[in-house]
């Protein structure tokens, strides 16, 4: 069985309704996950808010005594790095295809001093965002196109800059606690990995194959987009190893099928497709499982009933690594 089997949702999604339903799904990993996009600085800002609140440490504590672990997911780069920091420092920023520096996503890696602040402020968000897990899901911007293309940078592929920005990460969150971990985020454009740039022992592989088909299997050969999600894989595996990797799949995001827009649309899980897809993540070696499930609020269970947790967390519990 996966070790960490879990699903991830909205901060404003979570109630005093989610320990029952965690438990009957035998789930034992929660993700909070501010929205991304354009707006995640806010979305972060607001569920650092949400933290705080003595409702929210409450749940926490009591998804606690169940053995449910909370980690947040998020969108952070423009946490980290605040844009307005362009006006002071733009060399701490990417620059475009055209040869101007901007401060519209991410970094330049190549920035020692940039660098430098997202460390530090890497600590501090894993001071804010503890929940006595050892693991700190702190991604780049929610971007495709988003590389630095100055001189220095000009030879590093989207994954080797990324592997730059994460190893920095992980420094900061050590300084806070020496057994955290971080994730390499595999998805749109450094869905490849990184060439050049190895990570530090404590970052782990997360997967999330974002631009799959859902209606088909994610290792089925005949399908073009899957194919293109799943083809470097191996070489994921062979730079990060399998201990602590984690799938972040999409079969259960309501969101992603009521294309971001709320009322959200009536979530029909893809069985087959998860059944098929979670044997061959068991075949590869992957510990931990887990997906988005955003959406899922009280809306939703008012419009439409209890979505199918249950039974996705069944098909989880039930497939996993095969025996050595």
């Amino acid at each position: 069985m996966f070790k960490r089997r879990g699903i991830v949702i909205h901060p404003e999604d979570l109630d005093a309704t989610w320990p029952e339903r965690l438990q009957a799904a035998r789930l034992n990993t929660l993700g909070i996950h501010p929205a991304g996009g354009s707006t995640a600085r806010l979305s972060l800002e607001a569920a650092l808010h949400h933290r705080l609140l003595p409702e929210t440490e409450a749940l926490i504590r009591q998804l606690g005594r169940q053995g449910v672990t909370v980690e947040y997911e998020a969108h952070t780069l423009s946490w980290l790095l605040p844009r307005e920091l362009f006006s002071i420092h733009p060399e701490w920023f990417r620059m475009d295809e055209t040869g101007v520096r901007t401060p519209d996503v991410n970094l330049c890696p190549s920035s020692r001093e940039g660098l430098d602040f997202v460390e530090k402020r890497a600590e501090q968000l894993a001071r804010m965002l503890d929940t006595g897990s050892d693991r700190y899901f702190f991604w780049l911007d929610d971007v495709r196109g988003g590389a630095c293309h100055c001189e220095k940078c000009a030879g590093l592929t989207p994954g080797d800059q990324q592997m730059i920005t994460v190893n920095a990460v992980l420094r900061g969150v050590r300084r806070f606690n020496r057994l955290g971990t971080v994730p390499y985020l595999a998805y749109l454009d450094a869905m490849a990995g990184p060439e050049k740039v190895a990570p530090l022992p404590g970052v782990i592989l997360e997967y999330a194959p974002m631009l799959r088909r859902l209606d088909r299997p994610l290792f089925d050969p005949a399908c073009a987009e899957n194919a293109a999600e799943t083809r470097h894989l191996p070489r994921l595996l062979s730079i990060f190893g399998r201990e602590g990797a984690q799938v972040l799949d999409y079969w259960a995001d309501c969101s992603l099928y009521s294309q971001w827009k709320k009322p959200a649309v009536r979530l029909t899980l893809p069985e087959d497709v998860m059944r098929a897809d979670l044997a061959a993540y068991g075949r590869l070696g992957f510990e931990n499982v887990t997906g988005f499930g955003c959406y899922l609020d009280a809306d939703y269970r008012a419009r439409y009933g209890e979505p199918p947790i249950a039974r996705y967390g069944a098909l989880m519990a039930a497939q996993g690594r095969p025996a050595d």
